[in-house]
């Protein structure tokens, strides 16, 4: 068996990361993996010259943490490095007090409910190619931040004020507000992806995203809650194909935090 060692996960890491992001055909970035890393931290498993060949991270929120990043290189799945890194998180997170969360794929749910997780909510990731056709709008203006972060809070159940404030910068032309909502974006590794988008009503919703569609180009992803149905209406008029699912799972308690009836897009499965 080749050796290999448990260790902090640190911006030396960085390269090998994405590596992990690229050999799962993720869409995180460097941006994204360093923005990780100062929100929370996490483990790594190397071989003997250096090589990462697995993954997880934890992003405190407060009274929970999100687990994310769960990878394992290609070759070297199947050998008990992703459940044992797994084990690692979910014994830190109930040590300091904090019940741990994820967003599980259809591939890892099965898994991730061995180890005691439940389900709650779901949500699926949309994908588009070609440019949308929607129509100009300029309904939604700058994000008035004491509202958004106050309804964040209620929407999304603890505090990642660090996250939406640095979101923001990564892709501004898609970062804008109304009194009841707001909308934020990335880019990413292999697409643009819009979200977070929180909003008190639907037709706030629907108008952030058609403002954020009209400024991004295409490829895109959004991960849309199961519930958001007008949403999921404008995306397949608008030429988005389901990708895949997701399945939001925690630990220790009945259900996730927050009002999952004002999110209509997640920021995305590794930051919730």
């Amino acid at each position: 068996m080749t050796a290999s060692t448990e260790h902090p996960l640190g911006a030396e890491h960085i390269a090998g990361c994405l590596e992990l992001s690229k050999a799962a055909n993720w869409n995180q970035n460097e941006a994204d993996w360093r923005l990780m890393l100062a929100i929370g931290y996490g483990w790594g498993i190397s071989l003997a010259d250096g090589t990462l060949i697995a993954s997880t991270l934890v992003l405190p929120y407060g009274a929970f943490a999100w687990i994310s990043m769960v990878l394992v290189l290609p070759e070297h799945r199947r050998k008990g490095h992703a459940s044992h890194l797994l084990r690692v998180a979910i014994d830190e997170l109930r040590a300091s007090g904090l019940t741990p969360i994820l967003d599980a794929t259809a591939a890892g749910r099965e898994v991730y409910r061995q180890e005691g997780f439940r389900d709650t909510w779901t949500f699926k990731r949309f994908a588009l190619q070609k440019r949308p056709t929607v129509a100009t709008t300029n309904a939604a203006g700058p994000i008035n931040w004491r509202h958004a972060l106050e309804l964040d809070r209620d929407a999304f159940g603890g505090d990642r004020e660090w996250l939406l404030r640095a979101l923001q910068k990564r892709l501004p032309q898609c970062a804008f507000g109304a009194p009841d909502g707001f909308v934020l974006g990335r880019e990413g590794r292999e697409a643009q992806q819009i979200g977070p988008l929180i909003a008190r009503h639907e037709r706030t919703a629907l108008a952030l995203l058609e403002q954020a569609l009209q400024n991004v180009a295409p490829p895109v992803y959004v991960d849309v809650a199961d519930h958001a149905w007008a949403v999921q209406q404008l995306l397949h008029g608008q030429g988005f194909a389901v990708q895949r699912p997701f399945t939001r799972m925690v630990h220790g308690a009945d259900r996730a935090p927050g009002d999952k009836n004002l999110v209509y897009l997640v920021a995305g499965p590794e930051l919730g």
